[in-house]
């Protein structure tokens, strides 16, 4: 069984992924964590994240990078949202996602075009959104509990400004797949929000064919 959640930043899509992947017995990848390598690798590397060439170089990364504490950083998801806007760098990570979607026995992927790009024959695919406002709080506790003084209102820009780079770029843009169930977490707590799509997966599961 496969499993695509896609939804934009902070709309819970990674911490309803993680939940399905431990509900369902499957692994998880995080997509959105391959970008952020990327990024990372950019400016390790001293290079230009807003060209298209420099972020293709940097996307030849050993998997460990992957578990660095510093992709976490908003300095790093801020770069990432600059170089998943390349269509260099989505086809460089393409093959990487889709070998770890149709693996044997399954997996959850989360991220921004899963359920349209990476598995569109996903067997649940499940679109997480949250007003912005909602999104832009639970970024700001989320900094503020690693230390960082940045404001709220500084917060909620980054996120639409983040959102326009997502929706509006031509490779791979964030949309809702037509076959996808949507689930707005802007009211809900984490428990609902993830009963929710575990509702969801099993209504499509019933729904397939034997």
């Amino acid at each position: 069984m496969i499993i695509a959640v896609d939804g934009p930043a902070a709309s819970g899509k990674g911490t309803i992924a993680r939940a399905l992947a431990k509900h369902y017995h499957l692994p998880h990848l995080d997509t959105g964590l391959l970008y952020r390598a990327v990024a990372l690798n950019v400016l390790r590397l001293e290079l230009d994240p807003e060209i298209e060439a420099d972020g293709f170089a940097a996307c030849d990364f050993d998997e460990s990078l992957l578990a660095d504490p510093a992709l976490r950083g908003d300095e790093i998801g801020k770069t990432a949202s600059i170089v998943s806007a390349h269509p260099l760098v989505r086809t460089a990570l393409l093959h990487r996602q889709r070998r770890f979607a149709n693996q044997p026995g399954g997996a959850i992927l989360d991220g921004r075009d899963i359920g349209t790009v990476i598995a569109p024959n996903a067997d649940a695919k499940l679109f997480i959104k949250a007003t912005p406002q909602i999104r832009a709080k639970r970024r700001h506790a989320e900094l503020r509990a690693q230390g960082s003084t940045v404001s709220l209102d500084k917060v909620l820009a980054d996120i639409r400004a983040r959102d326009l780079r997502d929706t509006g770029r031509a490779a791979a843009p964030l949309l809702m797949a037509d076959d996808a169930n949507l689930l707005d977490t802007s009211f809900l707590s984490i428990e609902s929000a993830v009963q929710r799509a575990i509702e969801l997966v099993e209504a499509k599961r019933r729904a397939r064919p034997a």
